[in-house]
């Protein structure tokens, strides 16, 4: 066979393998019949429709809605359901009263119990929540009802439980693990999530002790589509993006695994997660992880998941699983080395490396790095620079990202060939490939030590070293057989590529780029001996430039990919004047109208309300003054002894608030504190431990979502020799309904900003400790 045909066999099967990647990791074809004793994802979806109607977040009537159409579906399975609420305070002084929905199937067993969990509460103040968790929530009520229909009695107890006022802090899942008398039975739980509308969905595992025996049962179970490694989950332990399970596992020592989908991560939290937007294949993926698991752990002994050991593991297509223990991390590593430097020295003695060769293959390895590193982070800066309005969405994941990903991939595959173009003599290839393989393993030891998640990174290469035999002993290598040969290092890195800017935002492209470059170098046995490395150079780079176009003619907003943009009104009741703010970097038709074509921009920024980036006020502008119906605000002094005064501060909200955030004007340390009958813990910072009341660190003292017009009520003490000072902004988020305010709806390219308080009514107040 010609060369060029192997050539050209080889692009075909590693642009079939790149697609193969993707798509095999999740279902493609969703079937219309479906037996009653089967998880029908046409089924579950109707339950997303429902309970994806409208935002349904704390307090809301929606949320109500939402919770009673879950009771009903239970009962409507013959199930016994109950609710749990109280008040909970977190440990980042989050104050709510979720009410979780539970129910069990009784077990024939000793008591033990498998938990299946999501949350049904929706991100305040737009967000639909269809994926997130609405999907959740769907997958449990289909395969219960399917589990139902199978007519089988468990061994083990099966506890169902949706969590409620996750989205503010986790506050149902704190509930059920420290209340609820059923937690004590509770070994394993399931727990359904999404960070997206869209792709496969990732296992997650949760653990407090080594994960050997829970990967084990997970392979058992035979899951038809296992979208998972161990690199993933350390990198999730990393994020800020904890979920319920994690309350369970540091508060229960409960073992579990989350199920999470990223794709589509522009819908995320946002109005946008509606059931039109949630793909269907998705929801059937979420499926396959569930009733294989539910089948398999219903009779399974919860007692024995907890292990000392830990093992690597990594999913591949068609369904391959593949795991093996930490303790080969080291040796494989030393092999490596040995059969390394085993094979360059048998190179160097049949003179089919030469040691400069070998150097100069230092040089395109580099300046492919460097370059296309560079490059890629400089592209997306400028982007951003002559497309400011990216800026508007806060998770840094655009609607035309995939286009930016492939963009950059494109960039860094026209920097590398193009390198190695300029390099090459088909004579030095196999020396060319002892500098990227000696350093993959170099990267491959610092990730033993480092990151030992992803110490299967060595696997790629003991093939690499194969490869560097097999072109020491052949005058002519087969590249249809080096290009086999490289496929696990494809298999194993190529999803990385996408996953890390979808997750991470599109700051992370010059990763994307240095990934693929790394790639790359695993295939040089194959690309290596391309003599038109320079042509593919020039259809890359075409193919980059095709997907700039599209991104820039995608780049604007419109009712499909609406932009996101914010507008809160702010009444000062002890200036007695008013003020319009924004979180935005743009003005546009909507907020200029309050703000003018050049707002006043903040300079210093003011009160920061709790947002999951931050997030502080950009703009200001005057606004009328209306009547808003205060909160009935009641301070008493209750007692006094020689050192201290004891005080109960009562604040009531009298319109439809929803939110109150209490500061202090200094740092003040607190003898005592309770709150609506709950104290705090302490939390660790470094080696020492601080109290978020008596010890504390930040002028914010509180946060608390408002159901049912509760009453606020705290009860303090402190020294005589100080002083407190609160203030309270309590938010309704009826901007839009507001009469006296008259502000318009937004059109339909435009959508809430998420992730903020946002849409809202803010009355502020100061309260004197006298």
């Amino acid at each position: 066979m010609s060369k060029n045909l192997q050539a050209l066999i080889a692009l075909l099967l590693i642009s079939f393998c790149c697609w193969l990647s993707y798509h095999s990791l999740k279902p493609s074809s969703i079937p219309e019949d479906v037996p009653e004793n089967e998880f029908s994802v046409n089924r579950a979806f109707q339950h997303v429709e429902k309970i994806g109607e409208s935002a349904h977040y704390l307090g809301s009537a929606a949320h109500s809605s939402v919770r009673n159409y879950i009771v009903n579906q239970l009962q409507n399975l013959g199930l016994e359901v109950q609710t749990q609420e109280d008040f909970v305070l977190n440990d980042a002084a989050v104050l709510s009263r979720p009410q979780n929905i539970l129910t069990r199937i009784e077990g024939s067993g000793d008591g033990n119990a498998l938990v299946l969990m999501t949350h049904y509460d929706s991100q305040p103040h737009s967000s639909h929540g269809a994926s997130d968790a609405g999907s959740g929530v769907a997958t449990i009520l289909e395969g219960l009802r399917a589990f139902i229909a199978e007519g089988n009695t468990p061994k083990n107890n099966i506890i169902i439980l949706f969590t409620d006022a996750e989205e503010i802090g986790l506050m149902g899942a704190e509930l059920f693990i420290k209340e609820h008398p059923w937690a004590k039975d509770a070994k394993l739980a399931l727990n359904f999530e999404a960070r997206g509308s869209g792709g496969s969905s990732f296992m997650l595992l949760e653990t407090n002790a080594g994960n050997a025996k829970l990967i084990n049962a997970f392979k058992d179970a035979k899951v038809p589509f296992p979208t998972t490694n161990s690199l993933a989950y350390s990198v999730y332990k990393l994020l800020p993006n904890d979920t319920d399970l994690t309350v369970l596992r540091e508060f229960g020592n409960l073992n579990g695994f989350n199920f999470a989908f990223i794709g589509d991560h522009y819908d995320y939290h946002t109005a946008n997660d509606i059931p039109e937007n949630l793909d269907i294949e998705t929801l059937a993926h979420q499926g396959d992880y569930l009733m294989p698991l539910l089948r398999y752990f219903q009779d399974a002994d919860l007692n024995q998941l907890n292990s000392n050991n830990d093992l690597l593991y990594f999913s591949l297509p068609f369904g391959q699983f593949v795991t093996y223990p930490f303790g080969w991390i080291i040796p494989m590593l030393i092999l490596a080395f040995v059969l390394f430097f085993a094979v360059v020295g048998y190179g160097l003695f049949r003179k089919k490396l030469g040691i400069k060769a070998i150097f100069k293959g230092f040089a395109p390895y580099f300046l492919s790095l460097i370059i296309g590193g560079l490059l890629v982070f400089g592209l997306w800066k400028f982007c951003l620079y002559i497309y400011p309005e990216y800026s508007e969405m806060l998770h840094g994941f655009t609607y035309n990202g995939y286009s930016y990903i492939t963009a950059a991939v494109l960039l860094s595959l026209t920097i590398v060939f193009f390198v190695y173009h300029k390099f090459y003599r088909e004579e030095t290839t196999a020396s060319q490939f002892v500098a990227p393989l000696f350093f993959w393993i170099i990267i491959c030891t610092l990730m033993a030590f480092g990151l030992k998640g992803a110490a299967y990174f060595i696997i790629p290469a003991y093939f690499g070293i194969l490869q560097l035999f097999l072109m020491i002993n052949q005058k002519q290598p087969n590249l249809i057989l080096n290009t086999v040969l490289s496929l696990p290092a494809l298999f194993i890195l190529f999803p990385f590529i996408s996953m890390f800017p979808v997750a991470l935002g599109l700051n992370m492209l010059s990763l994307a780029a240095i990934l693929s470059i790394l790639l790359f170098s695993l295939f040089l046995p194959v690309f290596g001996y391309f003599s038109k490395k320079d042509l593919l150079a020039v259809l890359f780079f075409l193919g980059f430039n095709g997907c700039m176009f599209y991104a820039h003619f995608t780049s604007g907003f419109t009712a499909e990919k609406p932009k996101p943009n914010s507008l809160v009104y702010l009444y000062d009741a002890e200036e007695e004047n008013a003020n319009w703010y924004s979180y935005d970097e743009m003005p546009d038709e909507w907020t200029a109208k309050y703000f003018g074509e050049d707002p006043v921009i903040l300079n210093n920024a003011e009160t920061r309300f709790s947002s999951k980036y931050n997030s502080g006020f950009t703009w200001r502008s005057k606004a009328p003054k209306i009547q808003i119906d205060e909160p009935g605000i009641m301070l008493q002094k209750i007692d006094s002894s020689d050192n201290e005064f004891q005080y109960s501060l009562k604040i009531a909200p009298n319109r439809d608030s929803k939110r109150m955030e209490i500061y202090t004007e200094n740092i003040t340390d607190f003898n005592e504190f309770e709150v609506n009958g709950r104290t705090p813990e302490n939390v660790k910072l470094g080696e020492e431990e601080f109290n978020m009341f008596t010890r504390r660190w930040k002028n914010r003292l509180l946060s608390y979502y408002i159901s049912s017009k509760d009453t606020l009520r705290m009860n303090f003490s402190i020294d005589k020799s100080k002083s407190a000072e609160f203030i309270l902004y309590e938010s309704s988020y009826d901007l839009l309904e507001n009469e006296a305010l008259n502000v318009p709806k937004r059109s339909e390219a435009m959508i809430p900003k998420p992730f903020i308080l946002n849409d809202a009514v803010i009355y502020k107040k100061r309260i004197i400790v006298e």
